[in-house]
């Protein structure tokens, strides 16, 4: 992979990973179809989201910095009225949001460790990246027009987390793309557009940062070997998504909050059917 290689994937990881239309999927394809001609690999998908996931802590710093600190405020208050206040922070929705992302992190570390080794394989599979992107595609459209949209970040509750931590683990197969499939329950929960958004964000750093922090150290002596990215152009790729993925999200935010996804639905079974037209032209390889 030559660096303008690793420029290219580190603008399109940035470019995709905050929409709902898998960040994973393009960084698969793109990568087959670029001279070095081959798939970049799970851990290179995963590293390069650290950069992403930095521009979320920048962007996020106010609320990150607030939600551990009520947490841990609850955690540790002798003086709470009762145990599920001190624990839980009944009272204070920062603290309980606290608990929601780490609840809904369960879900996609678990699934991450048990199918490690058929996420690296069986599941980058193109057709299957394909028919997800088109199905995940409809479902996303059915929520957006059933969602009533009235709640907020202050009304989830535990039963919520989880559901929003098994959605967000499906993105473990390329295709279905994390925040579109937290996006996509936070909407059948009723949840605003801009509330389904951010939660998908703040659930997404254990996720992405321990993903990608654990490929960076198991597998470094892989990613210098040859005919890997290389970690010059994994640094790369990183900090191109970082600064890329940053302008992303202001951009989003504010999208979301005045239209649909109706267009992301669109591009979404568009995308799938480049992928299908470009595996029946023999200019990609399924595996």
């Amino acid at each position: 992979m030559g660096w303008w290689e690793a420029v290219i994937l580190g603008l399109v990881q940035g470019l995709t990973e905050f929409l709902p239309i898998s960040s994973s999927a393009h960084i698969r394809v793109l990568g087959a179809l670029l001279p070095h001609g081959e798939d970049p690999g799970a851990a290179f998908t995963a590293i390069i989201q650290i950069g992403t996931e930095a521009a979320v802590l920048v962007y996020f710093w106010k609320d990150i910095t607030r939600i551990i600190a009520a947490w841990f405020r609850a955690l540790f208050d002798s003086a709470a009225p009762s145990w599920r206040a001190r624990t839980v922070g009944a009272d204070d929705p920062d603290a309980r949001m606290g608990w929601w992302v780490i609840i809904g992190s369960f879900p996609i570390v678990i699934l991450g460790v048990l199918l490690k080794d058929v996420i690296e394989t069986s599941l980058r599979n193109l057709y299957i990246t394909a028919a997800v992107l088109a199905i995940f595609a409809v479902f996303l459209w059915i929520a957006d027009k059933i969602g009533s949209k009235r709640r907020d970040l202050d009304s989830l509750t535990v039963k919520d987390a989880v559901l929003l931590g098994f959605a967000q683990a499906m993105a473990l197969i390329p295709g279905v793309s994390r925040s579109g499939g937290t996006i996509t329950m936070g909407l059948l929960l009723g949840m605003t557009r801009e509330a389904a958004a951010r939660v998908s964000f703040l659930l997404a750093i254990p996720a992405v940062l321990g993903s990608g922090f654990f490929e960076l150290i198991t597998e470094w002596d892989t990613l210098g070997a040859p005919g890997s990215a290389g970690l010059v152009n994994t640094l790369i790729a990183t900090i191109v998504a970082f600064g890329v993925g940053y302008a992303v999200i202001v951009w989003f935010l504010r999208l979301i909050s005045h239209h649909t996804f109706t267009p992301f639905v669109l591009y979404r079974i568009g995308f799938s059917g480049v992928i299908i037209g470009l595996l029946a032209g023999g200019a990609l390889s399924a595996t």
